[in-house]
């Protein structure tokens, strides 16, 4: 792998919806690494470069607002000869429970605006690592749903899923993708007792 997209929306009023779980993702690996991101008007995204399980690595949070997504991956692609295989998207996923983190290879988009627009630009065979943020279970209530701020236990939730995708990116960076894969896909959904199922 060699860059590392967060999906979200820029902008204050964003920062806590649901749907910028993926930027949620970078700042934090951002902070753990101690790198620091920058705007990048070339490519419309902020850019922070780091090493992670000993590769050089890009992390990239498009600022073009999540319809366009795939704009500012595909400019970035495209420059510095980034296959498609080596671009990791990371992004909510309503059809995951908070606290589940899930990795896979391709893929349809799901519907989900960001990964559509990538998969328009790119194809579809970039890898994505799926933060789960619930589903409000009405197709009609999506929209509201991702653009709306998690109640304190439902972002509990999707941190600790966030901690557990840090512990295993350096081996997904470092050329482990199917052994973390089958790691992750292992794992239980957390116990029952909230409204995440």
């Amino acid at each position: 792998m060699q860059l590392l997209v967060g999906l979200g929306n820029p902008g204050a009023q964003y920062e806590r919806t649901r749907h910028n779980a993926g930027f949620w993702l970078l700042d934090a690996l951002a902070e753990a690494c101690g790198a620091r991101f920058k705007d990048d008007r070339r490519y419309q995204a902020e850019l922070a470069n780091l090493s992670l399980g000993g590769q050089a690595l890009t992390l990239m949070k498009p600022q073009t607002f999540m319809n366009a997504s795939g704009r500012a991956v595909a400019s970035y692609a495209s420059y510095f000869k980034v296959p498609v295989e080596a671009v990791l998207v990371a992004h909510d996923e309503l059809d995951l429970a908070p606290g589940i983190v899930r990795l896979k290879r391709g893929g349809g988009h799901g519907g989900h605006n960001g990964l559509r627009d990538i998969t328009a630009q790119l194809g579809a065979n970039f890898a994505r690592l799926r933060l789960g943020i619930g589903h409000p279970g009405v197709g009609a209530d999506v929209t509201g749903y991702v653009l709306g701020i998690p109640p304190a236990t439902d972002r509990a939730a999707i941190d600790t899923a966030i901690t557990r995708a840090l512990d295993v990116l350096p081996a997904v960076i470092g050329g482990q993708f199917d052994r973390v894969m089958n790691q992750l896909n292992r794992r239980a959904a957390p116990a029952p007792g909230s409204d995440a199922g």
